[in-house]
Formats: structure tokens, sequence, C-alpha cells
């Protein structure tokens, strides 16, 4: 039989509590095992001992599924649990042990009273408190170290998608077509447009470089950068560019993970904007319900075909943004992406976490206000 690796004690929990499991009822019985010869017991009294053993590790085990279920309770609920549980146990301990006695070391013992059969269930609680003490310890060591895990993956995807939509904004393509739109504006003498355009494109790709990957805005600032990042895009689509906001007064001060609906957006103009002639239709939807927050991303562009991942039929951008969402909230969020006929639509659902209420700068009012009317923006 291969003993278990350092891996597998790492990430397989069922490997390490039956590996500390019959460690921890083995060391019982040999502590066991030297008092008794420090107590001069005899010999016989080794068959006690390795009954002992066996049935602790035996009557112990169903300990571990208890503790699942009180794993999430409220504290006094938990100890109460912990404890009932505890003194059961080693009531049924007591009982094969004191057996255990009469038959290998002392025939003639008779319990005269019922309540002898279960002597020494005190001294069992305490040991098996000491089981549970470790139980939860271990438990509560791999949930902080998971919680750290999940905190440095998020940071990983974070600086990841940041870093990408960088390497996007800075490509030479596209710093081509945005300066070649200045550059035009320049030469028809649209000075105004041109100066705009630049402080635009500059702010931008500031607020890129000055953003905390792993920092949640309210979504008012997140479409505040939509725009910043719109206002060059706009130079490249002009009319073909058509844009919709349906955000509610409510949603527009919930937190959501900093640049979360950029790739969506970048998606949606590069499959149902860019691709089309005749350009295509954008629209943003956002909603509080039930202590959740709502965002969907809708365009009227030709959709998912049927077969392969969406990653492949419909950019990285959504998958991205899907892991990413998973990490920061685990199972408590919900992502999909499906057919609006015509088109494609991504329904995210994020629990709703509100910002403290501050004064609103002048950039943020003249960036959402047409959003937070649900107005039509080109």
């Amino acid at each position: 039989m291969r003993m278990p690796t350092l891996d597998q004690f790492r990430t397989n929990r069922s490997v390490l509590f039956w590996s500390l499991h019959a460690a921890g009822w083995a060391a019982y019985g040999i502590t066991q095992y030297f008092g008794a010869l420090l107590y001069e017991k005899p010999a016989s009294y080794a068959r006690v001992i390795a009954v002992s053993a066996v049935a602790g590790f035996v009557l112990s085990t169903p300990m571990r599924y208890i503790y699942r279920r009180l794993w999430k309770r409220p504290p006094w609920t938990m100890i109460l649990g912990v404890l009932t549980t505890c003194y059961v146990t080693a009531l049924g301990l007591r009982y094969v042990i004191n057996l255990s006695y009469k038959a290998f070391v002392d025939p003639e013992w008779q319990a005269r009273r019922l309540f002898e059969l279960f002597g020494g269930a005190l001294s069992t609680t305490y040991l098996l408190l000491c089981w549970s003490v470790l139980y939860f310890g271990i438990r509560f060591y791999e949930s902080q170290r998971k919680q750290e895990e999940a905190m440095l993956k998020a940071v990983a995807l974070a600086q990841e998608a940041q870093l990408k939509m960088l390497r996007y904004q800075l490509n030479p393509h596209f710093l081509f077509n945005t300066l070649n739109a200045i550059s035009t504006l320049i030469l028809d003498n649209q000075n105004r447009k041109a100066n705009y355009a630049v402080t635009r494109l500059s702010e931008f790709l500031r607020y890129t470089l000055d953003q905390d990957p792993m920092k949640k805005v309210t979504l008012r600032q997140e479409l505040e950068a939509l725009d910043l990042y719109l206002g060059t895009e706009r130079l490249r689509f002009a009319e073909r560019l058509r844009l919709e906001y349906a955000i509610e007064d409510s949603a527009l001060n919930a937190l959501v993970p900093s640049l979360l609906l950029q790739p969506l957006l970048e998606n949606s103009l590069k499959y149902a904007v860019s691709s089309r002639e005749q350009g295509g239709l954008v629209r943003i939807e956002g909603r509080t319900r039930e202590g959740w927050l709502e965002l969907s991303v809708i365009d009227d562009g030709p959709g998912l075909r049927d077969g392969g991942p969406v990653s492949e039929r419909r950019g990285v951008g959504l998958r991205n943004t899907s892991e990413r969402l998973a990490v920061l909230y685990g199972n408590n969020t919900h992502f999909a992406v499906s057919n609006s006929n015509p088109g494609l639509r991504v329904d995210m659902q994020l629990p709703l976490e509100l910002a403290e209420a501050g004064p609103e700068s002048a950039v943020n009012r003249a960036a959402t206000a047409p959003a937070a009317r649900g107005g039509a923006r080109a």
C-alpha cells in the first residue's frame, strides 16, 4: 500500500482526515500502553487498550459528518452540538471499554448500577473534545487558506484582464485608427472635437493605469470609465455605434469589480458593430432586486452559432468575466450568455453592496446622467 504524498495531504481532505484520524488513535493506544506499564497493569490490559483504540477510531468517525453540518451554524448551536456529540460518543466508548475490561482483565467485575457501565465518560469526553478542537482547527485553517488562494487567484485574473485591456488599447492598429481619426478632425479644422478626442483617450489610458484591479467601484464610476473608453471608439464607428442605457437610480451606487463591463462592451463592439456595415445597437441595463444587483449587456449582432464553447464562438472576454466573478463571489453569483433574437445577451447577478454616500463629482454626473435616465447615446 502506497503512503499518501505531501500533495495529497494538501489537496485531498479525505486522505488528510483518515491519516490524522488513524494516527491520533494509534498515538492514544501507545500512550495508554506506556501508562499501563508505568502503573504495572496486568499484561491482559493491553487487550483493553487495543479494543479502546479501535472502538475510539470507529465511534468517533461519525463525528466528522456531524461537524460538517454544524460548521455553518451559529456559534451557540455549534458549541452545544459539539458538547452533546462528544458526550454521547464518550458514553458509547466507555461502555465498550468497561465491557472489554470485564472480558479480559477482571471477569468477576459486575456493575452494581447501570451508571457504572458508563463510568469514566467525563474523562473520555475531554479526550473527544481535544479531537474536536483539532478537527475544527484544521478545518478553519483550510478555510482560511482557500480564501487566501481565491484572493490571490482573483488578483491574478483581475491583473490579467487589466493587462489584456491595456494591450488592446495600446495595440498599434487601435492607436492608428484613433490617431488617424483625430488627424482627420484636425485637417478638417475641427480642432475642438480633436482636442476632446485626445483628452478622452488620455483620460481613459490614465484610468486603466491608475485603477486597482481588486478595487470595487460604484456602477456610476464604471459607467464613467465606459464613457471614456467609448469616447475613442466613437471616432472609429461614428453613427454606426448606437448605445442605450437603462440603469435604475438605485443601482448607480452599487459596487462592482472595476472594469467589469469593458470587456463585455468590447466584445459587442467587435461582433455587433465593427463586423457589420450598418453598425449595431448595444444596450446596458442595471437594476436591483431583493439583495442582488442585476446587469445585462445586450447587442443586436449575429448572436451565438450552434456548436463549440462560448469562448470560441464569441471571444474570450465572456469566459474571462465569468471566471473572474466566480473567483470573487464563488457560488454567490450568476453569469449567463444567451441569444436575444437577434443578437447576444449577457446577464450577471451579483450580491448587492452599496457604497457609502459621498459627494458626486461633476465628471461623474456628466458621464452617467443619460444612463440613469435610460436614454439613448450615440
